[in-house]
C-alpha cells in the first residue's frame, strides 16, 4: 500500500504525459500501481485538468521571485530537451563542489513546477537537476534547436516584466551556475620590493552574446559597476559594485 501522496504525485506526472514505466521508476512504485490508479481515477480535483499545472496555459499562480531565479539558472547552465510523448526535461548542471547549488536548484524547480517531480542524475564533477513536464517551453521560451550561443535570446514582455520587478534574483541565477566569487591578487613593483594587493571580485562567464547583454541590462538596471574582462567574462571589481552583490548572492557553497 502506497500513501496518498505518492498516489497523486504519480497521477500528476502521469497526467502530463509521463510514460507509466518513468513515472514508477521517479515515484519509486511499480508500473503496475501506477496503471491501476490511472485506471480507477484516483486524484484531487486539482489533477482533474493537466493544464492546470501550467502557470502560463491556465493561469495558476507562479512565484515571480523564484521563477527569476530559476530563469537565470536556466539561461546560465539549462537545457531543455525533448522527452518520448511529447514530454520535455529540463535539466540544471550542477558542480559537486557547491551542494548548496543543487539544493538551491531543485527547491526552485519544485516551486515553479510543483507537481512535477525533481530527480537528480549524478555524472562525472557534477549533478544534473531535471524535471519532466509538457509546459517547460511554456515557461521558458527561449528553448530551441542547438546551443544558446547560436540562436537569439530574448525575452518575452511577461519575462521582462518579472526580471524588472526581481532583478537581483536573476543577477542571481545567473551568476550561480557559470559566475563565481574570488579574490584577485596583484603584483606592484616597488622600489624596496614587490607589494601585492588582494580585492574580492565577481565574474560571470557565458558563450551568449545574449545572456550578456542581459545579465549586464539588469547590473545597469540595479546601478551596479561592470566591465567586459574579455570576449566571454563580465568582471565586477569596484569595491562598492562587489559590496552590493555580496547583499544577494555572496560565495557559492
Amino acid at each position: 500500500m502506497y500513501d496518498d501522496e505518492t498516489v497523486e504525485r504519480a497521477l500528476a506526472l502521469s497526467a502530463q504525459g509521463i510514460p507509466h514505466d518513468e513515472v514508477a521508476r521517479i515515484c519509486g512504485v511499480y508500473e503496475g500501481s501506477v496503471r491501476h490508479w490511472r485506471r480507477q481515477g484516483r486524484r484531487s480535483d486539482i489533477l482533474v485538468d493537466p493544464r492546470r499545472t501550467c502557470p502560463r496555459c491556465s493561469g495558476r499562480p507562479l512565484d515571480h521571485s523564484t521563477y527569476s531565479y530559476l530563469l537565470g539558472l536556466y539561461l546560465g547552465d539549462g537545457h531543455i530537451a525533448h522527452h518520448r510523448r511529447r514530454v520535455l526535461r529540463l535539466t540544471i548542471a550542477c558542480c559537486d563542489g557547491w551542494p548548496g547549488l543543487i539544493e538551491e536548484a531543485a527547491k526552485a524547480i519544485s516551486v515553479v513546477m510543483p507537481t512535477s517531480s525533481v530527480g537528480r542524475l549524478q555524472r562525472t564533477g557534477c549533478t544534473i537537476v531535471n524535471s519532466y513536464s509538457k509546459h517547460w517551453a511554456c515557461l521558458f521560451p527561449q528553448h530551441g534547436p542547438g546551443m544558446k550561443h547560436t540562436r537569439k535570446i530574448a525575452l518575452e514582455a511577461w519575462q521582462e516584466e518579472i526580471v524588472s520587478e526581481f532583478t537581483r534574483e536573476f543577477v542571481r541565477g545567473l551568476i550561480h551556475p557559470d559566475g563565481s566569487r574570488s579574490t584577485n591578487r596583484v603584483r606592484r613593483p616597488c622600489k624596496d620590493g614587490d607589494r601585492w594587493y588582494e580585492y574580492p571580485r565577481y565574474f560571470s562567464t557565458n558563450t551568449s552574446a545574449d545572456i550578456r547583454r542581459l545579465f549586464t541590462d539588469a547590473l545597469d538596471s540595479l546601478k551596479i559597476d561592470w566591465k567586459q574582462a574579455n570576449e566571454r567574462n563580465i568582471s565586477i571589481a569596484k569595491r562598492e559594485a562587489v559590496a552590493r552583490l555580496d547583499e544577494f548572492v555572496g560565495p557559492k557553497y
